[in-house]
């Protein structure tokens, strides 16, 4: 009896730690992000950045490379670098993102960004209190995910507003429950983190944010592309 109540408090000890580490990584993220969107969007430096079409294809073909390294070879490289990678990764998204406060009001951001955060919270509440498996949806979510992706490839060159909305509408559903999904997915795998293993711990809770950053940042783009009030 007294075994099992030790390894359950250090199972729950681990869980607490991990995901801990997870949110406040997600967090420092979303804030490097957003200061760098801030700054460079209210400046004349996204005039510049933007000036040449190269650019952007730069910034995005730089991200999915982080993001691959990342998710691709997180147990190989040290804890450090996956921490300064998900930095990199985290500046550029900013740069990126930087053309919403040119395309939309502040008060739309603003309010595009309060209620994704409501409803990531109230998701990832969901994914941790709940007692039923979340495993099944992990197939639909990936098709789903694909869709949005194909549907928005073929849009560049279509430029459809009814299928723009149509993508937006299932971004929101898909990434709400990728939201539960991942939390539940990544508690699981915290109660086994290796509390003795720093460097593992880290390079798992960076994984972890950069799993839940994506769902917030691509769950508000949906909801701005939504409700975002448009500058004339």
């Amino acid at each position: 009896m007294n075994t099992f109540a030790t390894t359950t408090k250090t199972s729950v000890s681990a869980q607490t730690v991990y995901m801990s580490k997870v949110y406040l990584w997600m967090c420092i993220g979303l804030l490097i992000t957003a200061l760098t969107a801030w700054v460079v969007g209210n400046t004349e430096a996204v005039a510049i950045l933007f000036s040449n079409s190269f650019i952007p294809i730069c910034l995005f073909v730089g991200e999915i490379a982080i993001v691959i390294a990342i998710s691709a070879a997180i147990h190989k490289m040290s804890a450090n670098t996956a921490t300064a990678l998900f930095a990199l990764f985290s500046f550029i998204n900013g740069l990126t993102l930087s053309t919403i406060f040119i395309a939309y009001t502040t008060a739309s951001i603003a309010n595009a960004f309060l209620t994704t955060a409501g409803m990531f919270g109230a998701m990832t509440v969901y994914g941790t209190v709940t007692k039923k498996d979340l495993s099944s949806l992990g197939s639909f979510l990936f098709m789903g995910l694909i869709g949005i992706i194909i549907a928005s490839v073929i849009n560049i060159f279509l430029a459809n507003s009814m299928l723009d909305f149509i993508i937006s509408c299932a971004g929101v559903l898909i990434f709400t429950l990728y939201t539960a999904y991942d939390t539940q997915k990544l508690r699981q795998f915290g109660e086994g983190a290796p509390l003795s293993d720093g460097q593992a711990v880290q390079r798992g809770a960076i994984l972890g944010a950069l799993t839940l950053y994506l769902n917030f940042i691509n769950l508000f783009i949906s909801l701005l592309r939504l409700f975002g009030g448009t500058r004339d």
